[in-house]
C-alpha cells in the first residue's frame, strides 16, 4: 500500500504548486485524510499547546479519568466492549460563541494559548477550503460560503488524553466512525501512535510527525462533492504504556441553519450519464440531530434517512422519524 500522504504547504508559494496541489487532490480522493508541514502555524505556539493540555490533564483530569474507570469496572474486563472510549475530553466553542471563558479548570494562560491556537486553525481550515474549491473547480470561497449559513461556520476543538490502558484488546481509545462535519484539522501527539483509517478494507496508522496538522474530510464535504470526496471511518487504538496520547481535533462545521447539498457545478462530473444528485439536501442541525444517536455507525444510512426526509418534506407529509 502507497505510504500516508504528508504535504508540504510552503511549497504551494513556489515552482512545485501545481505539484502539491495534486498531492491534496489525490489525498482528498483516495484517502480522505492528509498531514500538512510547514503549514504557518509557529512551532512555539505548538509546544506549548502540547505543554500545557499534557499539564492540565495531569492537574485536572486524570485522577477524574481513573475513578470513572474504576467505577465502571473496566479493569475486571474478560471480553471485548462496544459502548465505552478510553479517553478524557473536553470541548472548547470558538464559533458562533466562544465558552472558553466559562470551561471550568482552565488557567488564564491555558485559555488565552488556546484562543490564539483557534485563531490560527480556524484561518487553515479556511485556507484549505478555498484549496479544495481550486482543486474541485469551485469559486474561490464557495465552501466558506455553504459552511456560513445565516450567522457563521460551527467552529470548536475537542481536547482528547489517551492515557495508558492495561487492556487495549478489549477498549478502545476511540470506536471506529467518520466526522459528521465539515473539514477537521488536528494537532496529535508526536510521540505516540494511535489514530488509524480504514482505507481498502485495511487499518493504517496516521504516522505522529511533529509539528504537523492531520486534515480529514467529514460526512458535509461528501455531499457537496457529490461523493468525489469520502468521509473514511477512522479509530484510536488504546496504548498499554507510555504517558498516554494528546489530541486536538478542531471542527470547522456548517453553521447549524446551513443547507447541505451537492454543488451544482459538480453534478454530472462523476455519471455523465444521468446527471443526477447522488446526495440529499438537508440542514445540517438536522444531520447532527440524526449523527448523536448513530455516531458509530455506518454513514450510508444517515444520508438515505435524509433523503426520506426530503422527499417527505417534498411531498408535504411532514419530517420522518430518523432515529
Amino acid at each position: 500500500m502507497e505510504s500516508f500522504p504528508i504535504i508540504s504547504l510552503e511549497k504551494l508559494n513556489g515552482e512545485e504548486r501545481a505539484i502539491t496541489m495534486e498531492k491534496i487532490k489525490d489525498a482528498c480522493e483516495n484517502w480522505g485524510f492528509f498531514e500538512c508541514v510547514n503549514h504557518g502555524i509557529s512551532h512555539e505556539l505548538l509546544d506549548k499547546v502540547e505543554k500545557m493540555t499534557k499539564e492540565h490533564y495531569k492537574k485536572c483530569m486524570e485522577a477524574r479519568f481513573k475513578e470513572s474507570i474504576k467505577n465502571r469496572g473496566l479493569d475486571s474486563l474478560r471480553s471485548e466492549v462496544n459502548d465505552v472510549d478510553w479517553e478524557s475530553t473536553f470541548y472548547l466553542k470558538h464559533l458562533p460563541v466562544s465558552n472558553i471563558s466559562d470551561v471550568p479548570d482552565l488557567d488564564d494562560e491555558y485559555r488565552t494559548t488556546m484562543k490564539e491556537f483557534a485563531g490560527k486553525i480556524e484561518k487553515l481550515s479556511e485556507e484549505l477550503l478555498d484549496l479544495l474549491c481550486e482543486n474541485l473547480g469551485l469559486e474561490k470561497g464557495y465552501l466558506k460560503k455553504v459552511f456560513y449559513g445565516s450567522k457563521s461556520p460551527t467552529f470548536g476543538t475537542k481536547v482528547s488524553n489517551y492515557p495508558p490502558c492495561p487492556k487495549p484488546d478489549l477498549v478502545k481509545g476511540l470506536r471506529a466512525h467518520t466526522d459528521a462535519g465539515g473539514i477537521i484539522l488536528l494537532f496529535q501527539d508526536d510521540k505516540v501512535s494511535g489514530l488509524q483509517l480504514l482505507k481498502d478494507g485495511e487499518w493504517v496508522d496516521v504516522p505522529p510527525v511533529k509539528h504537523s496538522i492531520v486534515v480529514n474530510l467529514g460526512d458535509q464535504l461528501e455531499v457537496i462533492t457529490n461523493g468525489k470526496y469520502k468521509s473514511v471511518e477512522h479509530r484510536v487504538i488504546s496504548q498499554t504504556d507510555g504517558e498516554g496520547r494528546m489530541s486536538l481535533a478542531s471542527f470547522y462545521n456548517p453553521g447549524s441553519d446551513s443547507v447541505i447539498f451537492p454543488a451544482p457545478e459538480l453534478i454530472g462530473k462523476e455519471l455523465e450519464k444521468d446527471k443526477k444528485e447522488n446526495y440529499p439536501r438537508f440542514v445540517f442541525e438536522d444531520y447532527m440531530k440524526l449523527y448523536s444517536a448513530v455516531k458509530f455507525q455506518a454513514k450510508e444510512p444517515r444520508f438515505e434517512a435524509m433523503k426520506a426526509m426530503e422527499t417527505a418534506v417534498a411531498n408535504n407529509v411532514g419530517p420522518l422519524a430518523t432515529a
